[in-house]
């Protein structure tokens, strides 16, 4: 799977999250601090990755930041993302089965390696629900989405 990844700054998990998307078989699409040339300020670094998922350039996204806060806001700012900020793997798999995310966000400062192994896991080993309650709910983002 094709998944874009930012971050602002190469500190914390920055540089094994990369590596795990890789030794999961995945091709990860490195933005912000990760990639010569482009703003690695959170916002900008977010919105990129986010805009690939929406443009169908890759399948899902990673956005961190510091607190993973900023970064979950900027991805959710571009429509038709769904972005959660995750701290352990209950979280991310609910994220992924109950709101259909489609960005998973993550704090640089306070996720471990140990725990960003389990969010990962739980969260590319999850699929989007297709209980009518949650499918009912995620169409209406979209309708709140249009406006």
């Amino acid at each position: 799977m094709r998944i874009a990844v930012a971050a602002d700054e190469l500190t914390g998990i920055a540089a094994a999250l990369p590596q795990q998307l890789r030794a999961r078989g995945h091709e990860p699409l490195l933005h912000g601090a990760y990639a010569d040339g482009e703003r690695p300020d959170w916002a900008w670094a977010s919105e990129r990755a986010a805009r690939q998922v929406a443009e169908g350039a890759a399948e899902q996204a990673i956005v961190a930041c510091w607190t993973g806060t900023g970064a979950s806001i900027a991805a959710n700012k571009v429509p038709g993302i769904r972005a959660a900020l995750c701290g352990d793997g209950p979280t991310a798999a609910g994220a992924r089965r109950f709101n259909d995310a489609n960005v998973l966000a993550l704090s640089l400062r306070s996720t471990s390696e140990a725990e960003l192994a389990e969010i990962l896991d739980a969260w590319l080993g999850a699929s989007a629900s297709d209980d009518v309650a949650d499918t009912d709910n995620i169409a209406h983002l979209r309708e709140i989405e249009r406006g």
